[in-house]
Order: C-alpha cells, then structure tokens, then sequence
C-alpha cells in the first residue's frame, strides 16, 4: 500500500515574526509557488535562504525535509527530521515525513518505533493511526492495520482516510456493518477524489450482498449497536425483492431513519451519519443524496439522465455539499 502523506505543504504554518524578518515571509512564499508547480529544485533553494535568516525555524526545516522526500533524498530528509523530533516543538508531520522516509527505504521496524513516539506524544493523531495502519498493512500485518485504522477513526474522527482504509479492509473480509457505516461516512468527509468513486461502488455492493443474506441478523457481532442496525435494517427486506438500485436504497434507509429515531436509538447512541440523513429528509435533499452515492455508483448514465430531470433536487443538494462542513462530534465511536 503506497503512503500517503496528510500534507502537501503547509501552507499558512509559517511561524517567524514577519514584522522583523519579511525577507524570510518573502523567500518563504516563493518556495510555496514553487512547489506548487513541482519545480522542486528552487522551491529547495528559496527554504535553505529562508533558512540563513530563520536558522531554527521548524516550519522551514520540515518543508526541507519534505521537499528532500519529494526528491527521493530519503536519508537527507530523515536527517534534518531525526533532529527535529528531539525539540519540544515537533508536531504530527515530523513523525508523518520520518516514518514515510523509513517506509520509502523498507526499514519497517524503525518505522513503528518512529510512529509509536509520535503517537504518545500526539494520542489523537488520525494521520500518525493512518500511517501505522499503512506501514503494518505493507508489511502484511492486517490484523494490526485496522487495530490501528479503528483507532484513527475513535480518536480524531473527521480524519478521512482511516475510514478509507478500514472500508476496504471490512469489503475484504466481508464485514458488511462496518462497511457501511464507515464507507458513507467516508464518502460524506472526502466527497470529490477518486477514492470517493471507489467507495461509492463497494457501498453499492454492501448493500446487495447484505440484503442478499439468508439471515441479515446473523451479521451482527454481538455488540448492542450492531444488533439495533441489522434488526431495522431486516425489516426492509422485502424491499428489496427485485434488487437493489438507488431507489431502493433511498427507500431501505428512509425507512431506517424513521424507525431508529421513532426507537430512541438516536439518543442511545448519538451517531451524526444518521443526523445528517435526517437533515437531508427534512430539507427534501435525500433523494439527490443517494442518487449521488449510488446512481453514480451502478450507472453513471442512468444518473446523468436524473441529474438533468431532478435539477433542482440536484442542485440544492450540490450547494448544500458545498457549503456545510461535515464534522462529526467526539465520542460516538461503539463499534
């Protein structure tokens, strides 16, 4: 599995006092440009002067480390990050650009000693989790991986990509719930990459696999929240006696909503993904909303013809998508 960095640059992080070194902002901000446009070389030269007028600047040093990354200079940037890390003001993405150094050069055990630090000292780290996830998963430890991915997911819960990895973790190992569940959260927290189609279409296949089960109560796992979602999602069985397509999908969770708010689930177990299919009722936006999740997923023509005859469904629901920041609360993690 290829790392995947948090970051492309810090691009607002720079902490030097401008009022006294406004050559070092300048210098600064043309590396940012520069790097920008992948001309690594002088995005390179623009820090190491910055760097002469700022000698201990963290943000500088790190973005050298990063840029000496991007250039395949693995040791060269492990080095300048091995200093850092014995200063007081290190953060997250010291620990990110060392241990990707040590991934990239297959020097696993280093790796974890470098993502164990980082995270006693940043505990909440969705990144560092994601990262660990990643390296354990390089070096075919799955079961470690999504202990790592499911840590992620409980202690920052708006990062992205552990839900992205424990998705594709569970569609392999067949865990339809968690599939689910953390596939459209996914979806809802990173809404336009590619990894999102991706997601989109495992959702889809969840969905068929799940109401394709003999026994949709045998899925559970035993946990009491678990047990509460199969047991209204069991009653939409007979729904789905022709298939599943976006409609009915769009039919099997309206009724969802409905039944977990009307059993007082919702005020057992807080859980924003079903708060925000509430909303989007409500607002008369979540039949665009599944359209997009699924139509896209099963036939993308097919959807491009709904878009065109449900515009302004579609359009309301694309500037609701655009405008409201999907953010989960803490502590709403009972899997």
């Amino acid at each position: 599995m290829k790392p995947i960095l948090a970051f492309l640059f810090l691009l607002g992080s720079f902490s030097v006092s401008f009022s006294q070194h406004e050559d070092a902002k300048s210098l600064y901000a043309k590396a940012k440009d520069y790097l920008k446009k992948g001309d690594l070389e002088n995005a390179n030269m623009y820090l190491k002067n910055a760097l002469k007028i700022e000698p201990y600047s963290l943000d500088i040093l790190k973005d050298l480390a990063y840029i000496n990354f991007l250039a395949e200079d693995y040791k060269g940037s492990a080095s300048i990050c091995l200093d850092l890390i014995q200063r007081p003001d290190a953060d997250e993405q010291v620990y990110q650009i060392l241990g990707n150094d040590y991934k990239a050069t297959n020097q696993y055990k280093e790796c974890a000693k470098v993502y164990k630090t980082g995270l006693a000292k940043f505990p909440e780290s969705g990144p560092l989790y994601n990262e660990f996830g990643e390296l354990l998963a390089m070096d075919k430890n799955l079961q470690g991986a999504i202990e790592q991915w499911e840590k992620g997911i409980k202690m920052d819960p708006n990062y992205s990509l552990n839900y992205f990895n424990a998705t594709n973790y569970y569609a392999r190992y067949n865990n339809l719930v968690k599939e689910l569940m953390y596939g459209e959260v996914f979806v809802n927290l990173e809404s336009f990459t590619t990894r999102t189609a991706d997601v989109k279409a495992l959702l889809l296949e969840a969905y068929k696999k799940l109401y394709a089960s003999p026994d949709i109560l045998a899925l559970s796992d035993k946990t009491e929240f678990t047990t509460a979602l199969l047991e209204i999602m069991n009653k939409s069985k007979n729904l789905t006696v022709n298939g599943i397509n976006a409609d009915i999908i769009t039919a099997i969770k309206t009724r969802f909503i409905i039944d977990w708010f009307i059993s007082g689930y919702q005020q057992k177990f807080p859980f924003h993904l079903f708060d925000h299919q509430r909303f989007l009722m409500k607002e008369g936006l979540f039949e665009a909303y599944n359209q997009w999740i699924f139509g896209a997923a099963a036939n993308p023509a097919a959807y491009e013809i709904w878009l065109n005859t449900h515009d302004k469904q579609a359009a309301g629901y694309k500037y609701y998508q655009q405008n409201k920041i999907y953010k989960i609360p803490a502590n709403q993690f009972y899997f």
